[in-house]
């Protein structure tokens, strides 16, 4: 509703509208995939420019906030390999996880497994890192997520399978030994 009264009368209160209720999760996602928090700031800019130049392009065809996410993603992974940065999970991310639980075995069970959830994801490619978030931890559809990356959702099943395989070899090669 807002991307089309923005469309149709190019007034600036419907856009700031836009930006405000998405960008707060935009950042996330940028700080999610780049690690860093001045270079979350900058894509962050840099995305609502994108949206802001491609928006007539939007169509409604999905949306809006898959559509932004997908710009979002491809804008990321892109710096990342400009960049060559190694991408993983923030620690403060996984430092907001509330574990309260009554023992210390269970605490100390699900800090270990949140551990190796950020090494391993470290790891890993950051195209199945970002398949993987998307999927678990953004809750998108195949179909969101087949839209957002502009490939069929056969094509995205197969890299989710395969990003998945991935995990746990590296999993296993980095913790069933210890």
């Amino acid at each position: 509703m807002l991307v089309s009264q923005y469309l149709l009368t190019q007034q600036q209160w419907y856009f700031n509208e836009l930006y405000d209720r998405y960008a707060p999760k935009v950042f996330a996602k940028c700080i999610t995939l780049l690690k860093d928090e001045i270079w979350a700031e900058d894509a962050l800019q840099d995305i609502f420019i994108k949206v802001v130049l491609r928006l007539a392009d939007f169509g409604e065809r999905s949306k809006f906030s898959t559509w932004l996410y997908s710009i979002t993603y491809n804008y990321c992974i892109d710096q990342v390999r400009k960049r060559k940065y190694d991408v993983m999970m923030p620690d403060e991310a996984w430092d907001r996880l509330d574990v309260q639980d009554d023992t210390t075995d269970d605490k100390y069970l699900l800090e270990t497994k949140i551990h190796e959830l950020k090494v391993v994801m470290g790891e890993l490619p950051v195209i199945d890192r970002a398949l993987l978030l998307m999927k678990y931890q953004d809750d998108l559809s195949i179909r969101d997520i087949a839209e957002s990356m502009e490939k069929t959702e056969s094509a995205i099943k197969m890299q989710i399978l395969r990003a998945k395989e991935k995990f746990r070899v590296i999993h296993e090669k980095l913790f069933k030994s210890i």
